[in-house]
């Protein structure tokens, strides 16, 4: 049991590890000290959905729908040319009153663009649907299987909490406008950048 989760922990971490638009968005939320707590839980929480659909079996679903992959990247890739472009526009701009007094937008517009970069995401489903799925197949009985996805969920729930309450450490750097339009333009080139990986 200890070994299955341990595996499970292992195997989400490292999955989640790597810079996406969702971690650089968890990010700059983190920065500006903005629904961390919600946002965080949304994140993992939609991670531990898909782990357990992927635990469950339901990784086949792509090979029952063999477009949806292509559907979901355009559309992915849609979304992340938009708010790529928005954060270069922001940066460009450099109007960051709001991030330096602390203002953000509100809660629901917040989680409604996590919900885009969750679920709209291709690489999401192929880490949890798909490589963790299938990594739990070498665990046999449902016991086993339960401990590979509950330690896969937690690595999801340590990894956003830790990244969204983290960034504050980075919070002393991130007080002059010029320090966001940094990051700004780091996050817009790095969405359009998955964008056009994701078409390509």
């Amino acid at each position: 049991m200890i070994s299955a989760a341990f595996t499970g922990f292992i195997t989400g971490f490292s999955l989640i590890l790597a810079i996406g638009a969702q971690n650089a968005f968890v990010l700059r939320q983190g920065l500006a000290r903005a629904h961390v707590f919600w946002l965080c839980l949304f994140c993992a929480a939609s991670d531990a959905l898909l782990i357990a659909a992927g635990v469950l079996g339901f990784g086949a679903m792509v090979a029952l729908f063999p477009s949806l992959p292509q559907i979901m990247a355009y559309a992915g890739a849609a979304f992340l040319a938009v708010y790529g472009l928005q954060r270069l526009i922001a940066a460009w701009r450099g109007d960051y009153a709001l991030q330096l007094t602390g203002k953000t937008k509100a809660l629901w517009p917040t989680l409604a663009t996590a919900a885009a970069f969750t679920w709209l995401n291709p690489h999401v489903y192929l880490d949890t649907l798909g490589l963790v799925g299938a990594v739990s197949t070498d665990f046999h009985g449902a016991a086993l299987k339960w401990a590979f996805g509950s330690g896969a969920v937690a690595a999801s729930f340590v990894f956003f909490f830790s990244l969204g309450y983290g960034a504050r450490l980075l919070g002393p750097v991130m007080q002059s406008a010029r320090a966001w339009r940094v990051l700004d333009t780091g996050i817009g080139l790095v969405m359009w950048a998955l964008a056009i990986k994701l078409i390509s």
